[in-house]
């Protein structure tokens, strides 16, 4: 067992059962992270609405602390700047979503989602987008921090249209001060168009994480099971049998030499006798 082949096979096995154990682990450290993450989600969910500057401050960024905070904002939509989100699925309906400037009295902005229209075919654009109403419109929805796609592009608006909703990225594309995150509308003064969907709540739930850490602990466990497995396999493999005698089955001694030139004398009825005669029984 101690070759350097077994070694060798052994460490990687050992190698492979601690980045089991790190993968569990992380899993479970995510879904830490994610009961915090509800257990906020939940006190903006029940948290009453309130005056966009008063939530935000005047950082003017939605952080993990104001996501799904109701707000409520005044200002006039500016449709010239209108962005339509393109690849979104809202309850497995393929679609699109339409996203507005609003600018409010200071000057500064935040990009409104007005809602959600489902695709009817395989269009590329929208058939038909509602008109912004004009004039002073009140909005209160949800806020949401700006989306980010990591190296992914698609957050800078281009020819109208982007795949994800940056408050930055839409900020340098549209020459506007706006905020860093996006509100989805839940109620508005004028009412909002009918054509437009709503979106589902947040989902409050603790995910996979726990089962796949114990996925992970599992194939550790499994790992290190198969090398002390093997092991013994090989160790046993390499005594010899109780009462094996060398040479011969257990229990049988070995045959006895026969000396060289002596006669063979197991003669059959079917072997003829050296001088021709009938052989022996």
């Amino acid at each position: 067992m101690l070759n350097p082949r077994w070694i060798v096979t052994a460490l990687v096995i050992l190698l492979l059962a601690g980045v089991c154990v790190e993968l569990g682990r992380w899993q479970l450290h995510r879904l830490d992270e994610r009961k915090v993450r509800n257990g906020v989600t939940r006190t903006n969910l029940a948290a009453p609405a309130a005056p966009l500057a008063d939530i935000v401050g005047p950082q003017r960024v939605v952080g993990d602390q104001h996501d799904w905070r109701t707000a409520v904002v005044t200002g006039r939509y500016d449709a010239t700047k209108q962005v339509v989100i393109r690849y979104r699925n809202v309850q497995d309906r393929p679609g699109f979503e339409i996203v507005t400037p609003l600018i409010l009295a200071d000057g500064t902005g935040i990009l409104v989602d007005r809602g959600f229209l489902a695709r009817q075919g395989a269009e590329l654009a929208p058939l038909s987008v509602p008109a912004a109403p004009s004039g002073e419109v009140t909005v209160t929805g949800r806020l949401r921090r700006s989306e980010q796609g990591g190296h992914t592009s698609g957050g800078k608006p281009t020819d109208g249209t982007a795949r994800l909703i940056n408050g930055p990225e839409f900020s340098s594309a549209l020459g506007l001060s706006l905020y860093d995150g996006y509100l989805t509308v839940d109620r508005q003064q004028p009412v909002a168009d009918p054509a437009f969907g709503g979106f589902p709540g947040p989902e409050i739930d603790d995910g996979p994480h726990f089962f796949y850490a114990l996925q992970w602990f599992f194939f550790a466990l499994l790992a290190i099971g198969g090398l002390v497995y093997f092991s013994r396999q090989d160790v046993q493999g390499d005594k010899p049998k109780e009462g094996l005698a060398p040479g011969g089955a257990a229990g049988e001694p070995d045959p006895e030499p026969v000396p060289a030139g002596s006669a063979d004398r197991g003669l059959r009825t079917d072997r003829g006798h050296p001088d021709g005669g009938p052989g022996l029984d």
